[in-house]
């Protein structure tokens, strides 16, 4: 893999690793676990938010590569390795399919040179998701992905994080002008809920990173402008195409959906004519 010139800097915290605490997992530090401690210490349930959001991106892909043709996947700030990443899933149902992980934390990219050893069919670029042409044009995307074919990218977790001066409807914009029509697009975000718990929780996140936005459903889905929404529409991740197996934080069921859960959602769209 080609020298990306990132160092990892275990004295600030990142996005990235603080999500891996809160998913319970080993890749952080005493900085990440500090702000994420932060969630589960002062807004007791937040940690439903990560879970729901994960399990919803694991349907997205199984349902994209069980009921579509789509065999290419672009995960756009793909955070650290956890259970049932997206070519896992992808390549359990349909073993040819192809991945290009994008993400900037250098712990992202540590573990994807690990990944790269195991499977030749998965690929990490080391960029920024505000930089989508520098994405497309990387030779790590253009050596996996075929633009002249549908490709699906997935949004998981990461436009929240793109604040309003940056544009993030220009990002996706971006990318639905660059597929080809019968293309996918997965997104996630922190919904608005006009409530104590949205506002602390993006306090938290500006005054830690600098980011990380919460916002109406009408603005999420603007977001999407120019792509058909499929059905259930943008929805509490919990609550999108939910099955049973998929455990207490995502199954949406007979039970009433915690506060958190309302704070999540997803959504799959898909590029037509």
């Amino acid at each position: 893999m080609r020298d990306d010139g990132f160092s990892i800097d275990s004295t600030r915290p990142s996005i990235a690793r603080v999500y891996d605490y809160l998913l319970g997992g080993k890749d952080n530090y005493a900085v990440d676990r500090e702000v994420g401690d932060v969630f589960t210490r002062d807004l007791p349930g937040s940690v439903a938010i990560a879970f729901a959001n994960r399990a919803a991106l694991t349907r997205a892909v199984r349902e994209i590569t069980t009921t579509t043709g789509v065999r290419q996947f672009i995960d756009l700030g793909s955070g650290l390795p956890t259970v049932d990443n997206v070519h896992q899933v992808a390549q359990r149902h349909a073993p040819e399919s192809r991945v290009v992980y994008v993400d900037n934390d250098p712990q992202v990219l540590v573990h994807g040179r690990a990944l790269l050893e195991e499977n030749d069919r998965t690929r990490v670029v080391p960029a920024d998701v505000r930089d989508p042409e520098g994405i497309r044009t990387h030779p790590d995307t253009l050596e996996l992905i075929d633009f002249d074919r549908p490709v699906a990218v997935m949004f998981s977790a990461v436009l929240h994080h793109v604040n309003d001066e940056e544009d993030p409807a220009a990002i996706v914009r971006h990318w639905r002008d660059q597929v080809p029509s019968g293309s996918y697009f997965f997104v996630s975000h922190f919904r608005s809920g006009d409530n104590p718990e949205t506002a602390e929780a993006e306090r938290v996140l500006q005054e830690t990173f600098g980011r990380g936005r919460w916002r109406t459903d009408e603005e999420i889905e603007s977001l999407l402008e120019g792509l058909e929404i499929l059905g259930p529409g943008i929805v509490p991740a919990p609550l999108w195409r939910p099955e049973p197996v998929d455990g207490p934080w995502s199954s949406g069921g007979e039970r009433e959906l915690t506060v958190w859960e309302h704070l999540i959602v997803a959504g799959l769209a898909r590029k037509v004519g």
